[in-house]
């Protein structure tokens, strides 16, 4: 990627909806040369989609949370634990799944209303998941 690209993924990145016509204007860069790279980025993969930043408290969400867990060693091969980790990945409180290295084997990124909540998706939505053996919660206190 030129400088060029990097302008216009730059400014994508702050801002997914703004128009070719836009970022033209913000770059210096021709109308149409903007409309062929973003095209390219696309068909190149290096644009895979376009989402909106959500304000979590505006939703009632205003606890963030994180999740380590261990899987159980019966599953521990990569098609089950791709599995698992969709069939978590899919729970609604959930904001996304990592598969980590070291003591813990999933990282989850989760979001509930209070204490409460969480403590009941960690009680009986995860826990109640086979193949999960342990977890470690981490509540965000603040994010930057």
């Amino acid at each position: 990627m030129d400088h060029k690209s990097e302008q216009i993924l730059e400014l994508l990145r702050d801002n997914s909806r703004l128009s070719s016509r836009e970022i033209s204007r913000k770059t210096g860069i021709p109308l149409t040369t903007v409309h062929n790279r973003i095209k390219k980025m696309e068909e190149e993969g290096i644009i895979e989609k376009y989402s909106v930043e959500v304000n979590h408290e505006k939703l009632g969400l205003s606890l963030c949370g994180y999740v380590l867990c261990s899987i159980a060693h019966s599953i521990k091969k990569e098609v089950l634990w791709n599995e698992l980790a969709e069939k978590i990945r899919k729970l609604g409180f959930v904001e996304s799944v990592d598969v980590i290295t070291g003591e813990m084997d999933l990282m989850i990124k989760l979001r509930a209303k209070n204490i409460q909540q969480l403590n009941k998706i960690l009680m009986k939505d995860l826990r109640a998941i086979e193949g999960i053996n342990d977890t470690t919660t981490m509540v965000v206190l603040e994010e930057v």
